[in-house]
């Protein structure tokens, strides 16, 4: 078996070498997503903005909730973050188990299935952004020096979605109930962090104990730097960054030293 310093080496050589094939692929499937829809790339703002709308009546008019900022901003910021974490999980998870041909017949290394479903939920994320500046806009809040932290906390959750995002396609190759079963889990995970209501509206225990989910710092620290301008770079946050590149290392050597096995198994 082969070291872990060359498993490393490797990995990294063959994503320098096969980098135009994971920009042809996320090209690819960015046009199959959206290939004869009306709505185009509305698609990727109209689902946060549905639900930002129905959950500002909850939060606003039946049960008001005080979040230190208008509402819907407060819940865009965190569903635009939240959408894309869930969505590149939910396409990820199928990426190998709908690409059997390529899988089985040609040689390039498999975790460029996941990172395209991935990069191609990254520009959905950065079309909803637009709409998060425009609600910015409206609801007068400025931009800070802070905002010069954004790109490390985007690196963070991208990190964190790679690694869950290769373990998941990893384990719907080898069984095939994983794509329902996680349908179930991010649904719970998505209440269990700081989507819809900060972390202190959980409750005193549930509270103590959501900051070891790690995209509940991650989402407060877009709020952060976005909308309260304020560091992110607190210990809840180094530790979901230690989490995230943890994550997308084990998660990225066992993908790889696996990958023999894949053909046989589609």
């Amino acid at each position: 078996m082969s070291t872990l310093a060359e498993d490393v080496r490797e990995m990294l050589h063959e994503q320098r070498e096969y980098r135009e094939l994971l920009v042809q692929m996320t090209k690819r499937d960015l046009l199959l997503r959206y290939k004869q829809t009306v709505m185009g790339f509305g698609w990727a703002v109209f689902m946060p903005l549905v639900n930002t709308a129905v959950f500002s009546v909850i939060f606003t008019r039946v049960a008001p909730m005080n979040v230190g900022m208008p509402y819907p901003l407060f819940a865009f910021c965190g569903l635009l973050a939240w959408n894309f974490f869930a969505s590149s999980l939910r396409f990820s998870v199928s990426s190998l188990t709908s690409n059997t041909s390529l899988v089985t017949k040609i040689y390039f290394p498999r975790e460029i299935f996941p990172f395209s479903a991935i990069f191609v939920c990254l520009v959905d994320f950065a079309v909803g952004s637009v709409v998060l500046i425009g609600l910015m806009a409206y609801y007068r809040v400025g931009v800070t020096p802070w905002i010069a932290a954004l790109p490390v906390v985007l690196a963070v959750q991208i990190a964190l979605t790679m690694g869950v995002g290769l373990l998941l396609a990893m384990a719907n190759l080898f069984f095939r109930d994983v794509k329902y079963l996680f349908e179930v889990v991010v649904t719970v995970w998505m209440f269990a962090t700081s989507v819809l209501y900060p972390v202190q509206a959980m409750g005193g225990r549930i509270a103590r104990y959501a900051f070891l989910n790690p995209m509940t710092p991650i989402l407060d620290s877009f709020r952060a730097v976005l909308l309260h301008g304020q560091s992110p770079f607190t210990y809840e946050f180094a530790y979901a960054a230690v989490v995230a590149f943890l994550s997308l290392a084990v998660g990225w050597l066992l993908f790889h030293r696996t990958e023999f096995r894949f053909a046989e198994n589609v």
